[in-house]
């Protein structure tokens, strides 16, 4: 009981955190926003194709607005010596993790979901395409943050390790990208139905969760 005490309590102070600095999350939400919008450009202005590969777009954008602010994820920790007292608290580490991480999605992934109706606006996409790539944003973005800890706990010893950080984790995130795709893609027709891709993509989220979590947890331990 104490553990799971201490766990919402990491999750308020980081969410409090984010909430006085600003950050990560509006800019991830900027980010998201100005690939939306510019990819439409390069387009041209077939509404056709807009609606076809909207799903991807946002998804794609929502891959690399996860990015912005992750490599902070535990730097900044590490940096004021509170990574230190959290790792030789009674707290296991793996639950430090996890709170951070779910901090870290209701801070980004989560927005990016709720505001993936309002840009798909941007691209064409009518009120079904909106709901299911809305729906598959909120079940997949959780895997991405996940894999992101990782990358954010190997590199967080290390001054401007973003670039190393994107390097780390875009390809383990895939994945997530595919599936994430085709269930949005899927939801407005297609020969798969929509259930398939979407239990694959919750499927790796849970495996994101419970892999991303013991790795990143081993990652802060292994310079002791």
């Amino acid at each position: 009981m104490a553990v799971i005490r201490a766990g919402f309590a990491l999750v308020a102070r980081d969410l409090r955190l984010a909430a006085r600095v600003g950050g990560s999350g509006t800019l991830s939400l900027v980010f998201f926003l100005m690939i939306v919008a510019l990819v439409p450009f390069a387009l041209g202005p077939d509404l056709n194709l807009l609606s076809r590969i909207g799903p991807a777009i946002l998804w794609l954008a929502a891959v690399l607005a996860t990015l912005i602010g992750l490599d902070r994820l535990f730097q900044a920790d590490e940096e004021d010596g509170s990574l230190d007292l959290m790792t030789g608290a009674p707290v296991p580490l793996e639950g430090v993790v996890l709170a951070k991480v779910l901090a870290h999605w209701l801070t980004t992934g989560l927005p990016l979901a709720l505001a993936s109706p309002l840009f798909g606006l941007l691209v064409a996409l009518d009120g079904r395409a909106m709901a299911s790539t809305a729906l598959t944003l909120a079940v997949g973005t959780p895997a991405l943050s996940f894999i992101g800890a990782v990358g954010a706990a190997l590199t967080a010893s290390i001054r401007r390790g973003g670039l190393i950080l994107a390097v780390l984790v875009l390809p383990l995130m895939i994945p997530t990208l595919i599936f994430g795709v085709s269930a949005a893609q899927a939801a407005t027709g297609g020969t798969v139905p929509f259930l398939v891709p979407l239990a694959v993509l919750t499927g790796l989220t849970l495996i994101a969760a419970v892999v991303g979590t013991v790795a990143a947890a081993a990652a802060l331990k292994w310079p002791e």
